[in-house]
């Protein structure tokens, strides 16, 4: 007996089928309870534009407790002077503004967090 080529291949993708095992089946990582409520969450969500020189970051706290964030900017040319800004507090449910430039080109903007206290 001979089987054609499209019964074969047919054949075959049903037998895959049934052996492929469901997304349900496939073991997934469970993280304990205890573990999962030990995370704090923490940190401002941070949105930074570049416009030629000038830097401006608007951070939004959406969590209970304060985070003070600060601007880093760092420029391209080596004679330009990189800068840091004093910490600002951003309170819970509170949008900050940043700014912050080079005189000439940006090469890297970044923002740190810091836990109040």
């Amino acid at each position: 007996m001979r089987l054609s080529l499209r019964t074969a291949s047919v054949s075959l993708a049903a037998v895959a089928l049934v052996l492929t095992p469901g997304y349900e089946a496939v073991p997934h990582a469970r993280v304990p309870a205890d573990e999962r409520a030990g995370a704090d969450p923490f940190g401002a969500a941070c949105r930074i534009r570049v416009t030629d020189s000038r830097v401006t970051v608007y951070c939004h706290n959406p969590y209970p407790e304060t985070d003070r964030v600060s601007l880093h900017v760092e420029c391209a040319r080596w004679w330009d002077i990189d800068t840091d800004s004093a910490p600002v507090e951003a309170a819970p449910a509170q949008t900050v503004r940043l700014t912050g430039r080079c005189w000439k080109e940006v090469a890297d903007v970044w923002v740190s967090h810091r836990r109040e206290g």
